[in-house]
């Protein structure tokens, strides 16, 4: 006999009816996750490249600490997101722009297929290649504003959890796939072909894009009366409930975690890991764990679990694992330490690195999350790309800082003292939580 369906009480004629099918629901806010996850995976792949694949070749090539470090600073386009933002919340269509952008990925892509990389001996990335580079990075930086435009509208108050980890978790896998896995395979997987893949995904993306249901049917939303001007716009961005709290936090909240994942691995090839060993564990292992933290945090937050408290205990957690790393590294800067294979301290070192990557994401899904509720408090002409940008180029200028400098600091500081920084930055955000204003709990 099949069982019989569950019934819920009508208010108004105090009769049992059918309870409603979730499947309905769950099958639209699939049709939305599917195609936000195929593009933050494709927006993922330029920061895998140049976060995991060429500090590595570029530290294997001689250079400093502090010159590896300064190559990030091609990442600035997407600190001026807020100048597109506007055009992309009153010109055109959020699947315009996101076609026009990845189709651009692709071109900037075929061009560096064109133009190798610097060669043993040469001091850096040559002239066209760090060019190329910045376009690329601005191409991605147009796409994820349309993409957060999109995100905002679709999304409802129940669905963010699961979107925000599609969000974190398609990126990053994007990230591993362009960084770690790609630099296993260095030694095999010439620049000409690595670059001709990559364009040939981003053209295939961009017509996923213009073809895909859920774009074609996202609302517009109606036009300002009155532009606003750019002092003005400010002062509404700002005005907005919660958000000189959330800039502070994350402003600050990545800062010692940066500076630790973008160190401890040039450390580990400086005590004798190869560079493909170190792909695979920095960028496979590691990211796959940190995507095991942020569909942890997802999981969580979809469970009606309240982001403040749920980001406290992952910022306490993270504190105590960046503790064990800074001992590891105690322990490898000290005389005679060994990263031989079978050694404790090399699976210390390794076990720590996957660790790390863990809670942060974790860390990260519930801050995206948070995030994105306090832009749904924005006005309607402001919550689309605006203030979401705005928030996201600080959560990305507070990161770029850290991960810029931690090269200077190391090499003027040293590993010790650089890492106990780490560690003190790394506490402040729990402070800093306690906070909170009551409209973002």
């Amino acid at each position: 006999m099949p069982p019989r369906p569950a019934l819920n009480p009508d208010p108004a004629t105090r009769a049992w009816a059918p309870a409603p099918d979730p499947a309905p629901g769950l099958l639209a806010m699939r049709g939305k996750l599917l195609p936000l996850a195929g593009l933050y995976l494709v927006q993922g792949l330029p920061y895998g490249l140049q976060s995991g694949l060429l500090p590595v070749l570029l530290r294997a090539r001689g250079l400093s600490l502090t010159r590896v470090g300064l190559a990030k600073a091609l990442y600035a386009p997407w600190l001026f997101k807020l100048v597109w933002a506007p055009l992309v919340d009153t010109r055109g269509s959020p699947r315009a722009w996101l076609t026009l952008s990845t189709a651009a990925l692709g071109l900037v892509c075929g061009l560096l297929a064109s133009h190798p990389p610097a060669a043993a001996g040469q001091a850096g990335l040559p002239v066209t290649v760090a060019g190329l580079l910045l376009l690329l990075n601005l191409a991605a930086a147009v796409q994820d504003v349309a993409l957060d435009t999109l995100a905002v509208r679709l999304l409802e108050p129940a669905e963010l959890g699961p979107g925000n980890t599609v969000q974190v978790v398609a990126y990053k896998l994007g990230a591993v796939l362009a960084g770690g896995g790609l630099l296993a395979f260095v030694p095999t997987l010439s620049w000409p072909l690595l670059f001709l893949l990559l364009a040939a995904t981003y053209w295939l993306a961009a017509a996923l894009t213009w073809v895909a249901p859920a774009l074609q049917q996202l609302p517009t939303p109606l036009p300002s009366e009155h532009p606003r001007h750019t002092l003005h716009l400010g002062q509404d961005l700002l005005a907005v409930p919660g958000t000189l709290w959330t800039v502070g936090f994350v402003l600050t909240y990545k800062l010692g975690e940066q500076g630790t994942s973008g160190l401890f691995p040039l450390l580990l090839l400086d005590c004798g890991i190869s560079a493909p060993e170190l792909g695979l564990w920095n960028g496979v292992g590691a990211v796959a764990c940190s995507i095991a933290g942020s569909s942890l945090g997802g999981a969580l937050l979809a469970r009606r679990r309240q982001p403040l408290p749920l980001l406290k205990s992952a910022l306490q957690f993270r504190l105590g694992g960046l503790a064990c790393q800074t001992a590891v590294l105690f322990h490898l800067d000290s005389p005679g330490a060994s990263l031989a294979p079978s050694t404790v301290l090399r699976g210390a070192a390794l076990l720590s690195l996957c660790l790390q990557h863990f809670l942060g994401g974790l860390v990260t899904t519930t801050t995206f999350t948070l995030m994105m509720r306090c832009s749904q408090l924005a006005p309607s002409a402001l919550q689309q790309a605006t203030h979401y940008s705005l928030l996201a180029t600080l959560e990305l200028l507070g990161k770029l800082l850290m991960g810029t400098l931690a090269g200077a600091l190391a090499d003027s500081l040293g590993p010790r003292l650089c890492f106990s920084v780490f560690l003190a930055l790394s506490a402040m955000p729990m402070l800093y939580l306690g906070l909170a204003p009551n409209t973002l709990a």
